[in-house]
């Protein structure tokens, strides 16, 4: 029997999800089971609310919008995305190579004079913070995706 632990309590419950991204279609999940487990415990534990469990969607990199939406309905609190913050960390900072790859090859000689420095193209901040702006418009989708924008603007 499920025994109180705390307010707080939440589980990682699989449905079809797994850690990392696959190919379109090779991933298939099942929101739904959710809803069925919710409606389980509801009725095994006598409740009176329809989401007796917080869940916690581990491997939601690659997710649809749609699955996403699906399994908050039926209780998903949070949701993991390692992978993709990953991905778009690092495809800013491939962007940022791409952008100024002639700039990138030696100290000095850029296309605008052999002479010319370069110090500024391959200073590692430059293009850590080309990744980090990528990350962030991630973020930015997954909180769009999450329902939670602007949902703490009275705090």
């Amino acid at each position: 029997a499920l025994q109180p632990i705390s307010p707080m309590y939440t589980i990682a419950a699989a449905f079809g999800n797994v850690h990392g991204v696959y190919q379109p279609g090779n991933v298939q999940l099942e929101p739904e089971i959710l809803g069925a487990a919710q409606k389980y415990i509801k009725e095994k534990e006598g409740l009176d609310t329809d989401k007796p469990v917080f869940f916690v969607f581990h491997g939601g990199s690659g997710s649809s919008a749609e699955d996403i939406r699906k399994a908050i309905s039926y209780g998903v609190i949070k949701m993991n995305i390692d992978t993709d913050t990953q991905w778009a960390f690092w495809d800013g900072i491939r962007a940022y190579e791409a952008k100024y790859h002639d700039y990138l090859q030696g100290q000095i000689g850029t296309p605008e004079g052999e002479l010319k420095p370069n110090k500024k193209y391959y200073d590692p901040r430059m293009s850590l913070r080309s990744g980090e702006e990528f990350m962030a418009k991630r973020l930015c989708e997954a909180a769009e995706d999450l329902n939670c924008v602007n949902v703490l603007s009275g705090w």
